[in-house]
């Protein structure tokens, strides 16, 4: 059932720190990436479908993980695009901003990257965001709650919806000094601030990431 809360007017004060949700850009529709995923059924921990673990990060990988790009399934991917397998797929100087921005908030993979007429391509990296800090201000925010029955406790579990928008605000003392998140149980990208919007966005010529005031979703 939701939590039923009267709409706010989103403001923000002028001391408070900007968050974002950031990912992948999938405005514009199309076909979308060429990439696939070469040796993905080697990689699998069964009885995951997807070779990234449910609580994040890498498992023990048997060999390098292989992407190939293919023009027919469409277009050559951007310094950020997602998803492969749960992951994002991200070019080595986005890897090096994210790196210098909050080192201990990512993990990475590097990849067998491969071009269309199969020749080697440019160093990329297999991505997962791994920090996860609950420091939603639900009184704060505007978010619809959710609840849904967890078969293994039997009780219900409370999740976070941005569907149909959303204004959220964060707890400043328990993010501290973190730059990237997860915030728990939050259907949504993970959350930067704007130490790694501006990082970024002053990066030239930086390609495929899309930001989003959390604020105003």
């Amino acid at each position: 059932m939701d939590d039923a809360t009267p709409p706010r007017v989103p403001r923000r004060t002028q001391s408070e720190r900007k968050f974002y949700v950031f990912g992948p850009d999938i405005r514009g529709g199309g076909s979308g990436h060429g990439l696939v995923f070469v040796n993905e059924e080697k990689l699998l921990t069964p009885p995951r479908m997807i070779v990234r673990p449910e609580g994040g990060g890498f498992p023990e990988l048997k060999e390098k993980p292989h992407i190939a790009y293919d023009k027919k399934q469409g277009k050559p991917p951007r310094d950020l695009e997602g998803t492969l397998s749960g992951y994002w797929f991200v070019s080595e100087r986005l890897k090096q901003i994210f790196e210098v921005v909050d080192p201990d908030a990512f993990v990475f993979a590097e990849c067998d990257y491969t071009l269309n007429d199969g020749s080697k391509g440019p160093k990329h990296f297999l991505c997962d965001v791994v920090r996860s800090i609950d420091a939603l201000d639900e009184e704060a925010s505007d978010v619809r709650v959710k609840y849904y029955p967890d078969h293994q406790t039997g009780e219900d579990m409370k999740l976070y919806s941005v569907a149909g928008g959303a204004s959220l605000h964060f707890h400043e003392e328990i993010v501290g000094t973190a730059h990237v998140f997860v915030q728990p149980r939050l259907a949504a990208d993970p959350i930067c601030d704007d130490v790694l919007y501006v990082a970024c966005k002053s990066a030239k010529d930086i390609k495929g990431l899309w930001f989003l005031d959390a604020l105003t979703l």
